[in-house]
């Protein structure tokens, strides 16, 4: 069987070369029939382009870094153990070969956290292992919770989004690099297409200097735009400083105060910290990149002052969890539906799309497609942390990916375990296929009927009463589904893109001999094709 599977492997990479593609990947079971014993694993990782075959001698990880959540049933159906099992393996391989320090990753399926784990270590020198209780500085994943205060003002009505930033904070100014032109917004602040610096003057990665928030509205007006509002997609720091002092004077509350009132609490949020302290204990030790020939840096705690709400919060796998698990609910706001349904699906719909079309920006969210997938999400970045957490809703799957080393690339890793998951996870919670079985009565509808713009045709296909336009350019994306509500009434649902009638009522009107005499919609009716002789009507 080994054989027989690093056989198949060779090939696909054989094939790939001579092609200049990617090789088809390979289930989860396959990857697991490589033999391991109690010192190390042997592994096969085809999505990445490389065959790794990898002898480790680590110690067993301890219960700590094992979390409770991968008693989930989710997490114990065939497919899932096995993309998790490969996962974890790959995830010990590559934290080891990299020398990483520390690293703490969460599965998320709809409600709950189905797995987390953590590797290597929160604090190397004392022998702290990392886990999914460790808290790691999130960085610029804090724009989220900004955006979402922000969206809980706008449906509280205390603001707009499309209000200009100097309505909402009167000591706003900037020297402008255009003429005219409409004024920045609160909307152009959290999808960063305000056009202002990436940084506060004063600001210096380098040194580590960061103003606080008088300087802020001292040193603001000798700044200038970079790009007038709307012309170009540009990532911005400052903007999102501006929309936290916002949540401030629109609420009363410090941003802190309303983040964590607002957020945090209803949420259960309870490790996570707005204003982290240098000595919290489970906050992992922050690490440089590795450097040939030497240990790594010990990053130096910093405080970013007036950017706070850009990037200061602290969490951990375990309270993310739930800020993902936000993202897949619908219903009104209150208590922990810290948002209404209606507005999550706002923010994650795209309102800057670069040119390529794989990626864009929606209201603080970083949206992309990946293969068939979108995804929305955010990384972040400060010295010693580099995190990650990405969610597809329309699968209910969100990866949390949390590291303690500049050089940590979350994002790597969460590829990798959307790779994995995704075909386990929808092959897990697929229902059984039921037979369809089409009502005897609907014989009556099948036919051909036209209107004055076309002809369409009413079949009874895989169980299912289907409406087909033969003119469409692709007949089987353009179809329609017609689900029964009542004998002769039926609703429209488009399984691919359609600008028709999708969700409304069709009806068959019958004539005293019991054939249809028209088929009925909202704004028009369809007629037989054998009225008048077989002429169209």
């Amino acid at each position: 069987m080994e054989d027989r599977a690093l056989a198949r492997v060779r090939a696909a990479f054989r094939r790939r070369d001579a092609a200049g593609v990617r090789p088809a990947a390979l289930s989860a079971s396959e990857l697991l029939r490589f033999p391991s014993t109690r010192s190390g694993i042997a592994m096969t990782l085809n999505r990445l382009g490389i065959v790794v075959v990898t002898i480790l001698t680590w110690t067993a990880p301890s219960a700590a870094q094992t979390a409770a959540a991968d008693r989930s049933p989710l997490a114990r159906k065939p497919d899932v153990a096995a993309a998790l099992t490969v996962l974890d393996s790959w995830i010990a391989a590559t934290v080891t070969q990299r020398e990483q320090p520390g690293l703490s990753i969460g599965v998320v399926y709809d409600q709950d956290l189905i797995w987390a784990k953590g590797y290597g270590y929160a604090d190397v020198e004392r022998r702290v292992p990392a886990t999914p209780s460790t808290i790691y500085r999130i960085a610029s994943i804090s724009k989220l919770f900004t955006a979402t205060a922000i969206m809980q003002l706008r449906d509280a009505g205390k603001l707009r989004l499309d209000d200009a930033v100097s309505d909402r904070l009167p000591w706003f100014s900037i020297k402008k690099t255009y003429d005219g032109g409409p004024p920045i917004t609160i909307r152009q602040l959290i999808t960063h297409t305000s056009g202002l610096p990436r940084e506060l003057s004063g600001v210096n990665w380098s040194d580590l200097t960061f103003p606080g928030r008088e300087e802020l509205r001292r040193v603001l007006p000798g700044q200038e735009t970079v790009f007038a509002p709307e012309t170009e997609w540009k990532y911005s720091n400052l903007a999102v400083s501006l929309a936290g002092e916002i949540v401030a004077q629109v609420s009363g509350e410090s941003w802190p105060q309303y983040v964590e009132r607002h957020i945090l609490q209803p949420l259960g949020m309870a490790a996570t910290r707005t204003a982290p302290a240098r000595a919290m204990p489970a906050l992992a030790i922050g690490y440089g990149r590795r450097v040939p020939g030497r240990a790594r840096d010990v990053e130096p705690y910093v405080d970013i002052g007036a950017e706070a709400p850009a990037g200061n919060l602290a969490s951990n796998v375990e309270d993310l969890a739930k800020f993902v698990s936000l993202q897949f609910r619908d219903g009104p706001s209150g208590g922990a539906q810290v948002l209404q349904g209606s507005t999550l699906r706002e923010m994650q719909r795209v309102q800057w799309l670069r040119s390529n079309w794989r990626s864009g920006w929606g209201l603080g969210f970083m949206i992309r497609r990946v293969d068939d997938q979108v995804r929305i999400g955010h990384g972040g970045a400060l010295p010693g942390h580099r995190t990650w957490i990405e969610v597809a809703p329309a699968q209910k799957l969100g990866v949390i990916l949390l590291t303690n080393a500049n050089d940590g690339d979350p994002e790597r890793y969460v590829d990798q375990a959307f790779v994995l998951l995704n075909p386990a996870v929808a092959k897990a919670v697929a229902p059984p296929d039921a037979p369809k079985v089409a009502d005897p009565a609907w014989q009556q509808y099948v036919g051909r009927y036209a209107w004055k713009f076309s002809e369409m045709q009413i079949q009874i296909l895989n169980g299912e009463l289907t409406m087909i336009v033969p003119e469409a350019d692709n007949l089987w994306d353009a179809r329609m589904i017609l689900q029964p509500l009542g004998p002769r009434t039926f609703r429209m649902v488009a399984p691919g893109f359609s600008v028709g009638p999708i969700g409304e009522l069709l009806t068959f009107e019958m004539d005293g001999k019991g054939k249809v005499a028209r088929v009925r919609t909202p704004n028009s009716y369809w007629l037989p094709i054998e009225t008048g002789g077989g002429e169209r009507p």
